[in-house]
């Protein structure tokens, strides 16, 4: 018995870790048609505003800099908030992405942004390299929008739903798992 709620424990928390995370949100504030998304190994140009969740303090942005920061997604060159985050993005299309401290920075101080910090990131493809860039961006209609965000919503919930089973799961394993023998039969 305590063999199977252990293995159901582990397969619902292995469900809420595919289905959304605690740690990092993706809300797609300009939704874009392409051919060619971004994928593990491009190297990407991204505009971005960086502020803290907590304050709403401005840390950084590529804005202010008029240039955009490149870096090769998936190689670890970022933090992972922004490795994950930017995954299966279109040229031209908008995000924003909050990451809790475990995809950002974790328990240490970077510069202006302190231990533990969640972080909020507007962020806004410019550009995939070898990629070119089409000649006018075309948004997704708001029907194909609100169907992404209807699929994001139901995603949330089912995660939610599954960390919930495996909390109880977790907590029968821990009221079954005495160590004293019943001999009393």
């Amino acid at each position: 018995m305590q063999g199977l709620l252990l293995s159901l424990s582990l397969l619902a928390s292995a469900a809420v870790g595919v289905l959304a995370s605690d740690d990092l949100k993706i809300d797609v504030t300009l939704p874009v048609e392409c051919d060619r998304v971004t994928k593990k190994g491009d190297r990407i140009n991204v505009h971005y505003k960086g502020t803290l969740k907590s304050n709403g303090e401005k840390f950084d942005s590529s804005y202010d800099r008029q240039s955009p920061f490149s870096f090769k997604l998936g190689a670890g060159m970022v933090i992972k908030g922004w490795d994950e985050g930017l995954l299966d993005m279109c040229i031209g299309e908008k995000r924003t992405l909050t990451i809790g401290p475990s995809y950002g920075y974790g328990d240490r101080n970077v510069g202006p942004i302190p231990a533990g910090s969640t972080l909020v990131f507007e962020t806004e493809l410019v550009g995939i390299e070898g990629v070119p860039k089409p000649e006018s961006i075309v948004t997704k209609s708001s029907t194909q929008a609100a169907e992404s965000s209807a699929s994001a919503k139901v995603v949330e919930k089912v995660a939610s739903v599954a960390k919930q089973a495996a909390e109880v799961v977790e907590t029968i394993i821990a009221d079954t798992d005495d160590t004293q023998e019943h001999n009393e039969l």
